[in-house]
């Protein structure tokens, strides 16, 4: 297959998969979106579309020239996240940039037809590889964004973004490949984001610049502009513990020999032969490669967890994992837009 062809093969599997996450976006604003086995979806599934709609938000894909896929794992807190961010060539992923807000017209990119006539606003937030949008067909909403047009969203005294979390429009974010849209409303500042589909922006983060967690292992040259999140081994969508599944652990395990980094699963792989073979920790040569030490604390944990619980595995936390953070402690793996 050609790397289109991988890429839309491996995308169009999850978007079938009512159990995998996404999110778009950047450093500080993304759009997360998750369904429900039982929830009504609509999938289209042509050359030009992939994508997965429901009443709550949708995601959506269309070209996917020039996408590396690249999975990788990292320790946080007690446990462990896993990923597939869908990287583009630093010099191919911006999008507009704009620092001011934007009418952009009817949105006809929209993934749902109904959605097609209502209007685009481009935030601008300056993201580089995520235009953050939001669209209303609210006259009285686009009546204030209309006169605040043209000024940044944050800029004193303007009350665009006052209206905009009173009235809860739909939010889009558009990276080139693709976008994530969110239906449901925008919890109050003191709110719990609600399960399903939501969306995270938040300025402090924004300011960093960043276009990722630095505790997120991208390739060289690379930006990720959005990620597929398969079923976790412990833990269930909203991050509460589950009982181990090793089918989960297995597939994703799959993604990583497939699309991560080699000398990472290198690593891994070597670290569960010195393990399984008896082997003492001090035995084992600290690699120096990028990111080993969460490749390490991830496989000691996934040991841990799994059914194949061992004895000796107390003697190698005590030499590779022994800073372990404790649950709920904040991660900078998490910090897309999670607060």
């Amino acid at each position: 297959m050609t790397d289109a062809e991988t890429v839309r093969a491996l995308l169009r599997e999850h978007i079938h998969t009512a159990g995998t996450q996404w999110n778009l976006g950047t450093f500080g604003a993304i759009a997360e979106f998750m369904r429900d086995p039982g929830d009504a979806c609509e999938i289209v599934d042509r050359p030009d579309l992939l994508s997965a709609a429901t009443a709550r938000g949708s995601i959506g894909f269309g070209s996917l020239a020039g996408i590396r896929p690249f999975a990788s794992e990292s320790a946080t807190g007690a446990s462990w996240n896993h990923r597939v961010a869908l990287c583009l060539p630093t010099d191919a992923c911006a999008m507009s940039g704009r620092t001011e807000l934007t009418e952009l017209g009817p949105d006809k990119d929209a993934l749902r037809e109904e959605d097609r006539a209502a209007i685009l606003f481009d935030m601008g937030l300056g993201t580089l590889q995520a235009d953050i949008c939001i669209r209303t067909a609210d006259p009285a909403l686009i009546g204030v964004l209309r006169a605040e047009a043209g000024r940044p969203l944050f800029a004193p005294g303007n009350g665009a973004m006052g209206a905009i979390l009173a009235a809860g429009p739909h939010r889009v974010f558009i990276a080139r490949f693709g976008r994530c849209e969110v239906y449901q409303p925008i919890p109050p500042a003191d709110g719990k984001s609600p399960e399903g589909p939501h969306t995270h922006v938040l300025p402090k983060l924004l300011r960093s610049g960043r276009t990722h967690a630095a505790t997120e292992p991208v390739p060289d040259g690379f930006v990720p502009c959005a990620h597929l999140i398969p079923a976790h081994p412990v833990k269930d969508a909203m991050d509460r513990p589950s009982p181990w599944d090793e089918r989960a652990h297995k597939e994703f395990q799959r993604l990583l020999q497939a699309h991560g980094d080699a000398e990472l699963v290198r690593v891994k792989r070597d670290l569960l032969a010195a393990i399984r073979g008896g082997d003492q920790p001090s035995s084992f040569p600290v690699p120096k490669v990028r990111a080993a030490n969460h490749t390490i604390k991830a496989t000691l944990r996934q040991l841990a967890a799994s059914s194949e619980r061992r004895k000796d595995l107390d003697s190698w936390w005590a030499v590779f994992d022994a800073r372990k953070l404790e649950d709920g402690a904040p991660d900078e793996n998490d910090a897309y837009g999670h607060a």
